[in-house]
């Protein structure tokens, strides 16, 4: 027995056996009632046991017919035999035939004990020399070449007979003259089927007696080979069964059977998903506890000042900066929740559609208009020159668009300008998004590093929580997109720096219904 570890217990007894007929992995339906799992070692041992035992009756009748053919092949000799001796003894005699017996011919012809033997000989006009007088005579369209002996299935006095038969041809009356047409007599043989049922019988017994016998023991011994053969299963079974619950690690695959070899790799993999999703989400819980410490701690420091203030003027700059503070806190937190729903999004397929990119870009960039005027920024939107299709999740994408002009207008300053711009890409198969803004401009070593969560680039004067980007970038690659930052061209008027985002995602066929609404 091989195991997958130390750890592995290894049992012997075999897998309960549920009724059903299908498999089915996929998560149940909960509108429809649930029909009970098959047991594999029950499937398997029905696939083995169920033709064996159907094959069993057909087996016998086939033995029965094989033992009917042995059986009649030596009678039928032995009845041609007598056939041939009984006609040896037909003679001429004068015009007409007669039959002499002799002691001899009389033995072959002895009933015994087990049947009964039957015989007649007719002359050429039918008359009959000897034996019984009712046998059946052969058909009138059985005649055939004399001194060949034929067999035939028969009735008589109730009784299933054996017949051999066969047309004597007399000698002329005077010798060197031809044969007179006419001049053959019939000589039959016949017997009772007794004896032949009895060797078949026999036959039968000795074939079937040991199959009894037989067959209890395969299926004693189909069920202890399906037993050992599924016990690495039960082995598997103990071995997850004693992890503890944050043991992720990989099974030992290549100790594993070949057949559940398979098995045990899809385990691993997925393992090592939910490995990646605990990790995940660890860093995140821990990442979004050192985040909110911060601007939390500031808002107790400030309150507890505004406390101590006797001013009004005082206190109300320290309300002022605590209104800033909280914020600054919500939208770390709206931006935190932001990340978790989409990396949840990205395992739920169903959530993507096909999204008019033109429409939902025309909304995100209309929801920024105020804060950009507040700002005294000019935002402006270029809009495709035909509508652009792609299959994505809507939710997303917004929240893509959003985090790119917010970024924009955050590092644009006073007086600048923010340009939202959508096209088609040169091959024809991809759209092009890019945000463009009048700011300082990302330094080309840092271009790399502000994907990076939690990542703030010294000296920008921003209050981000370094989120913005990361988020962006995990968007675009759930879409299988690609995202650069790149100069912007040509250069502004009166400028010498600024940021060009450009987002790079694949297109999809334009849908055959109505496009899905666009969340505003």
């Amino acid at each position: 027995m091989r195991s997958f570890d130390h750890a592995v217990r290894q049992t012997d007894e075999p897998l309960p056996d549920h009724p059903g007929q299908t498999y089915d992995f996929a998560p149940p339906d909960e509108s429809e009632p649930r029909s009970p799992s098959r047991s594999l070692f029950g499937e398997i041992l029905d696939w083995m046991l169920a033709p064996l035992l159907l094959l069993w009756p057909l087996s016998l009748a086939v033995t029965y017919l094989i033992a009917q053919s042995i059986a009649n092949g030596p009678f039928d000799h032995t009845l041609q035999t007598n056939a041939y001796v009984l006609a040896q003894q037909v003679h001429r005699d004068g015009a007409r035939a007669s039959l002499a017996l002799s002691p001899a011919a009389l033995d072959f012809l002895r009933a015994d004990s087990a049947g009964q033997i039957y015989y007649q000989v007719l002359g050429a006009h039918g008359e009959l020399l000897g034996g019984t007088p009712d046998l059946p005579l052969p058909p009138e369209d059985a005649h055939s070449p004399t001194g060949v002996v034929h067999l035939r299935d028969g009735t008589l006095k109730g009784n299933d007979i054996r017949i051999a038969y066969l047309y004597v041809q007399l000698p002329p009356a005077t010798p060197g003259v031809a044969i007179e047409p006419g001049t053959s007599a019939l000589v039959q043989v016949g017997e009772t089927l007794e004896r032949r049922n009895r060797l078949a019988n026999a036959i039968i017994k000795g074939v079937i007696l040991p199959q009894f016998i037989v067959l209890p023991l395969a299926i004693v011994l189909v069920w202890f080979g399906l037993t050992r053969g599924l016990a690495p299963l039960h082995a598997l079974r103990e071995h997850i069964r004693a992890r503890r619950p944050d043991d992720l690690s990989p099974l030992q695959a290549e100790r594993a059977p070949p057949e559940i070899a398979p098995l045990v790799g899809s385990l691993n993999e997925l393992l090592g998903r939910l490995e990646q999703s605990m990790q995940m989400q660890q860093r995140f819980i821990a990442d979004a506890a050192h985040q909110l410490k911060t601007p939390l701690a500031g808002l107790r420091t400030q309150a507890e000042l505004a406390l101590r203030q006797l001013s009004p003027d005082e206190l109300r700059r320290s309300l002022s900066q605590i209104a800033a503070s909280s914020e600054q806190a919500a939208r770390l937190a709206n931006q935190l929740l932001a990340l978790a729903r989409t990396e949840n999004s990205a395992r739920d397929p169903s959530a993507f559609s096909a999204i008019p990119l033109d429409a939902l870009t025309r909304n995100a960039v209309q929801d920024w208009f105020e804060a950009a005027r507040a700002r005294q920024i000019d935002l402006g939107y270029e809009a495709p020159a035909q509508p652009l299709t792609l299959t994505g999740h809507a939710l997303m994408l917004r929240e893509m668009l959003n985090n790119l002009i917010d970024n924009a207008i955050r590092y644009t300053p006073v007086g600048g300008s923010v340009t939202v711009r959508l096209r088609p890409a040169a091959d024809g198969e991809s759209v092009l998004i890019e945000v463009e803004d009048t700011g300082p401009g990302i330094p080309i070593a840092e271009r790399e590093h502000v994907f990076e969560r939690f990542y703030r680039i010294l000296g920008s004067g921003s209050d981000g929580s370094g989120l913005g980007l990361a988020i962006v970038r995990e968007i675009v690659q759930i879409h299988r997109g690609d995202i650069v930052i790149a100069e912007p061209h040509p250069p502004h008027p009166g400028t010498t720096s600024g940021t060009l985002i450009r987002v790079s995602l694949p297109l999809a066929p334009a849908p055959t219904t109505s496009p899905p609404a666009v969340p505003s």
